[in-house]
């Protein structure tokens, strides 16, 4: 699919929300907690996005077997505008819950539905690869939302469904900057507890090979007519879908993929059993699929069915759970070079200017010293520059960047250090 480039007038338009709700994501993924509770981006500064609405997560509690999290399906970074798409994101106030030892469905697979079918770390909606709609109305050929919708999503790639639910159907592009050389990092769950991850893991499954790419394994069919399911159903003439064509390429519809085992490396599911930074003994995960250029690559993130057992709460209530049993919230047990709850923690100022025409100053603060790492991405994941790798002492930080030397448009940086990771927007104008 071809990779899609934002006209300049949407540049301006992203600009100016970015100015006004800006970005203050954050996350901790401290090795003395697990990671289904420590990677929720909470909210605990009060955070706003897209209409002063409250952003990112906002409670995480906890029992023996489950996660329960509160969320509002809106993120602290700027989104919109969405072309033709009439809708408005609103406060969702969902309360989803997540398997803490996901198990895999022996029996026949849950397909994901319509709708949400797990969350990003900032609590913004999942969604498969379909919109509503299929040919005819006979739920045969069902319409690809990346390809029939695609023009609507913003420069996150995401937008609001009827209700007001903010979503994406394919990589979450605004949550992380994706980084060909090191593993990507958990980007959120699906409904039955296994994580998603971004584009890039281990080459081997046991964690050695380096870093690569990781491969969709679904591929288009080479068909001209559609009259044939991928799994080789023969369909009646009433049952046929478009033949191909400028108005229907190929694409058009779900079923013009067809999953090939070999092809890439992950299964009908969109997933494999692998070794990850956060689980070095291995687990199941879904990944964020893309193309050498960045551009989404079916299924794109969950598949057609989930692997695991599924939360089915989640799904029957739409996103409004009941917690029937004691739950303790949870709060992070460690900060940056082991600092005890209640200390200092890691931040990432708003750069200054912003946005910025020929040089803009981005501040961080350490609690303690530390090996720090910051960089600046595009909105499509791509690294730009390193501005900053190294050990720092305790205290502020400023670092200068030369803005001069970058295209107008919205960019965003993003500090790690130690396990703690934190990003903002910075707009360019000429």
């Amino acid at each position: 699919m071809a990779k899609r480039r934002i006209s300049p007038v949407h540049w301006a338009l992203v600009s100016t929300m970015a100015l006004a709700v800006g970005m203050a994501a954050s996350h901790a993924a401290r090795a003395a907690d697990p990671p289904e509770l420590a990677v929720w981006r909470r909210n605990v500064s009060g955070l706003t996005g897209y209409g002063g609405l409250p952003a990112n997560i906002q409670t995480v509690r906890y029992s023996a077997t489950s996660v329960y999290v509160n969320c509002t399906s809106i993120p602290s970074y700027s989104i919109g505008p969405w072309p033709g798409n009439p809708n408005t994101p609103t406060n969702q106030d969902f309360l989803l819950r997540f398997p803490r030892s996901p198990v895999v469905n022996a029996g026949t697979k849950t397909s994901t539905p319509l709708g949400t079918v797990g969350v990003w770390t900032n609590g913004v909606s999942i969604f498969n690869a379909l919109d509503a709609h299929s040919y005819l109305n006979q739920n045969i050929w069902h319409q690809n939302a990346v390809t029939v919708e695609g023009p609507s999503f913003d420069a996150c790639l995401g937008h609001p469904a009827p209700g007001g639910n903010y979503h994406n159907h394919e990589n979450a592009s605004c949550l992380y900057g994706a980084d060909s050389t090191r593993h990507s990092q958990l980007l959120g769950f699906a409904f039955d507890g296994f994580p998603v991850y971004g584009p890039y893991g281990y080459a081997n499954t046991d964690g050695t090979g380096g870093i690569t790419r990781i491969r969709s394994s679904y591929g288009v069919r080479n068909i001209v007519v559609r009259q044939v399911l991928p799994d080789g159903t023969v369909l009646t003439p009433s049952q046929y879908g478009p033949a191909v064509s400028a108005n229907y390429p190929l694409g058009y519809y779900v079923e013009d993929y067809a999953h090939i085992a070999g092809l890439g490396d992950l299964d009908e599911f969109n997933g494999r059993f692998a070794v990850t930074p956060e689980y070095p003994g291995g687990t199941y995960a879904y990944y964020v699929t893309v193309d050498a250029t960045g551009a989404a690559v079916y299924p794109y993130d969950i598949g057609p069915s989930y692997y695991g057992v599924v939360a089915t709460d989640d799904i029957t209530s739409h996103g409004h759970v009941t917690i029937s049993e004691p739950v303790t919230a949870w709060t992070p047990t460690t900060g940056v070079g082991g600092a005890a709850p209640g200390a200092n923690v890691l931040t990432l100022a708003q750069n200054q200017p912003n946005p910025a025409v020929a040089r803009s100053t981005i501040r961080f603060e350490l609690p303690r010293a530390g090996k720090v790492r910051l960089e600046l991405y595009d909105l499509n994941g791509h690294r730009v520059a390193t501005l900053v790798e190294g050990m720092r002492a305790a205290g502020a930080h400023d670092v200068t960047l030369d803005t001069a030397k970058l295209a107008a448009g919205v960019y965003f940086y993003e500090l790690r250090a130690g396990a703690w990771t934190q990003s903002r927007h910075l707009v360019v104008v000429r």
